[in-house]
């Protein structure tokens, strides 16, 4: 019977195989990486310039047999995003992307997480299709929305109050118009 291959050795295979680490380095990055967790792996490869990030999507679509999606630079549907709490997202390394008819699609940064879709099923009753992502794109993504998100809520109740106080002072005004004009003699 044959070994089931680790996350690491199996990215690392992809990645000698399309010639993007050599297989001297491969056997280093496995033996460095033996217990380590996949996002550390994956941070590593891209952060140490041994894969471009396209590389890692690209494996770890082959390794889940998923599409994968690069959440940088890429704006979020405030609605959906809101249909989940932001600890739930960051717990679980997941960020909706959008609905598509009757399923929704999620970046995750691992889809074989057979846990997930129990818990997702607790906020929302869509079909689920999963997408691979790098879990600290997903992360900072979700830190950003909920940042952003938070900063303009904060800014809201000013703006509303000044609205608020000019709507009052244009009435005030009309109204002592009013009182001006009925107080004129008729000619």
């Amino acid at each position: 019977m044959q070994e089931k291959k680790t996350l690491t050795q199996a990215i690392t295979d992809i990645l000698i195989r399309d010639g993007v680490v050599s297989s001297i380095m491969g056997d280093q990055l496995e033996q460095l990486f033996k217990d380590s967790d996949k996002d550390s792996f994956a941070e590593f490869l891209i952060d140490d310039g041994l894969a471009d990030r396209r590389d890692v999507l690209d494996a770890l679509s082959e390794y889940y047999q998923v599409p994968w999606f690069d959440t940088n630079g890429y704006f979020f549907n405030h609605m959906l995003l809101h249909e989940f709490p932001k600890d739930f997202l960051l717990r679980n390394n997941i960020i909706p992307i959008e609905v598509d008819e009757d399923i929704l699609v999620l970046a995750a940064s691992d889809p074989g997480n057979s846990n997930l879709l129990p818990l997702i099923g607790s906020y929302a009753s869509y079909d689920v299709r999963f997408e691979v992502g790098l879990a600290r794109d997903i992360q900072d993504a979700i830190k950003e929305f909920y940042d952003e998100d938070v900063s303009a809520q904060s800014h809201a109740p000013d703006d509303l109050d000044w609205e608020e106080d000019h709507r009052l002072i244009k009435e005030e005004e009309r109204l002592e118009e009013d009182e001006i004009e009925k107080d004129r003699p008729v000619e």
